[in-house]
């Protein structure tokens, strides 16, 4: 019953990721070297990230929500958008459209985040005797982070190699992108500021997701169109 568990909350945090690259174009293109490479640039982010916090941030004996720290643990969190950026612009890739690329990206980003933050907890606490609900929530979390990521990448590919975008979407761009960036910083905000419910939270990302998913895309499909 235990292995049971186990298995459907990795099937529930992981197998999006496995269906999205089936289900999409990516798999006809042969884009799995970009994903992994984009897991590599993350890893990398990853640690810089850990060495700044650990260089920078105070460590506290209490889980309160201190403004300060949480204004520069957000501030750190956004070198994730100079990984991006690197992932996107300067890591070479097949002869891919721009459309697959920052697909790729963004879901080897998704994946390798998925991996390293809820493949542990997953096998140590889904195994456990008693069922909680925690593990299936945290599955849900990573499908949110799945379709916030490739968002965040879709509007970098806007921001960074789209050229000939209308220049009226350009601020609108750069401030959706702004907003999905800052996404984590706000979801912490509700744990520790308002002490929101774990359930609550995941909703909220849930719908975060959504909303700016639906954005990036008109976006995007905005940014395809020939000039008038």
């Amino acid at each position: 019953m235990t292995f049971f568990h186990f298995f459907n909350c990795a099937a529930l945090t992981f197998g999006p990721h496995a269906i999205y690259y089936k289900a999409t174009p990516l798999s006809e293109y042969d884009t799995l070297g970009t994903c992994i490479k984009a897991a590599i640039v993350y890893l990398v982010t990853t640690l810089v990230k850990l060495i700044c916090q650990a260089t920078f941030l105070q460590v506290s004996e209490h889980d309160d929500f201190d403004l300060g720290q949480e204004l520069l643990k957000g501030l750190i969190g956004f070198l994730d958008v100079g990984g991006l950026y690197y992932a996107l612009t300067q890591v070479s890739h097949r002869s891919i459209s721009q459309d697959h690329k920052f697909q790729a990206v963004g879901l080897g980003w998704a994946f390798a985040d998925a991996l390293l933050h809820r493949l542990a907890p997953l096998w140590v606490g889904a195994k456990g005797l008693e069922f909680t609900w925690e593990h299936l929530l945290q599955g849900l979390e990573s499908n949110a982070n799945l379709v916030l990521t490739v968002s965040l990448a879709a509007l970098g590919s806007l921001m960074w190699l789209r050229k000939n975008k209308p220049s009226a979407l350009v601020p609108v761009i750069y401030t959706t992108a702004g907003v999905v960036a800052a996404m984590p910083s706000i979801t912490n905000y509700l744990r520790k500021g308002l002490a929101w419910e774990f359930s609550n939270v995941v909703s909220f990302e849930l719908l975060a997701s959504l909303v700016m998913s639906f954005i990036t895309w008109r976006l995007f499909c905005a940014c395809q169109r020939p000039a008038q």
